[in-house]
């Protein structure tokens, strides 16, 4: 049996999984922990956190191994991971995904931006980080996300054996789903051998950078007197980037025709229209661009475009777009 090549004071070696709701991280945790237990040997837990709107919001999956003489008694969120991994970079947004890493730790994210990119968006100085284009991956295996950041995970960690992995896959997916079997054993294979690291040296003596609890936006200190809801039914706030599965829509401005189609299909009214005069000197309303703060990437809209004057992009690519549109609709 394998040994663990890093534990806490307790014992444990941790990992946390951070995702957003439908991407399968709570899957991979339950996989990855029942590797760990039934195929290798070791002691492990499992499991997850999120809210009641599962799909497309925010999720904590949390992994303990330790040896078979160790007993595991702590049921409580990671806060000190030696590995976070990293399911989608709308997170960046919301939340400190390595908040309490280890100075030591591995930080794994799904993403085809450079090292410098990631680092800089997630604000870390030191550690190493690892890439994978998980996404890309599952997109042409016509996988999950969940099954290519597996991969990369193995490699991490390499304690753990791949072909324990490949046994659970097939035990997992072979009673309902065997067509998904061997498309699932190459994306999880392409995850392991696609995934790139780069160390950043740790200065002697770093501690853990501090892991801080989300906060409540309202609460008994920050509610409105009597408990008022000031704008009941809206949702001004919401941000629906973390519920895109990889694509985006992206509007061609001089194909466009303004004729409305894409918006009597969109579920979440993310197209911006502005009032001004046609050729003739009539008014008339004139399609702006997409808010992408409320696309939920269906592309439904791209499907009913006449003109292809919408065409899909992927998310990490269409960052760029998504900032220029952010600052016009400010």
């Amino acid at each position: 049996m394998s040994t663990l090549p890093k534990k806490n004071a307790l014992g444990f070696f941790e990992i946390r999984l951070e995702s957003i709701g439908g991407l399968g991280a709570n899957l991979a945790g339950k996989m990855l922990a029942e590797t760990g237990a039934i195929e290798l040997g070791f002691n492990a837990a499992n499991f997850s956190s999120y809210g009641s709107e599962k799909k497309g919001t925010p999720i904590k999956t949390f992994v303990r191994f330790c040896d078979p003489e160790v007993e595991i008694r702590d049921h409580s969120p990671i806060e000190e991971p030696h590995l976070v991994a990293v399911f989608h970079e709308a997170l960046y947004k919301n939340v400190n995904v390595v908040s309490g890493m280890q100075p030591d730790g591995v930080v794994l994210v799904n993403t085809t931006r450079d090292f410098e990119e990631v680092r800089a968006s997630l604000k870390l100085e030191y550690g190493t980080i690892a890439l994978v284009d998980a996404m890309g991956i599952a997109v042409e295996e016509k996988t999950k996300v969940n099954t290519s950041m597996l991969g990369a995970i193995f490699r991490v960690c390499d304690f753990l054996d791949p072909e324990a992995m490949r046994t659970v896959i097939r035990r997992t997916f072979e009673k309902k789903y065997p067509h998904l079997v061997e498309p699932n054993i190459r994306t999880f294979d392409r995850g392991y051998n696609e995934v790139k690291f780069k160390t950043y040296e740790v200065p002697a003596g770093t501690e853990a950078l501090p892991f801080k609890r989300a906060q409540s936006l309202l609460g008994y200190k920050t509610q409105l007197p009597g408990g008022v809801i000031s704008a009941q039914g809206n949702s001004i706030l919401k941000d629906l980037s973390g519920s895109r599965a990889g694509l985006l829509p992206v509007l061609n401005a001089e194909k466009c025709i303004s004729c409305a189609a894409c918006d009597n299909v969109c579920p979440d009214y993310c197209f911006v229209w502005e009032t001004a005069e046609d050729k003739r000197g009539r008014q008339q309303q004139f399609l702006r661009g997409i808010d992408y703060q409320y696309c939920k990437g269906c592309l439904k809209c791209i499907e009913v475009c006449p003109t292809d004057a919408l065409s899909s992009l992927r998310e990490e690519v269409g960052f760029a777009e998504q900032h220029r549109v952010a600052q016009v609709f400010k």
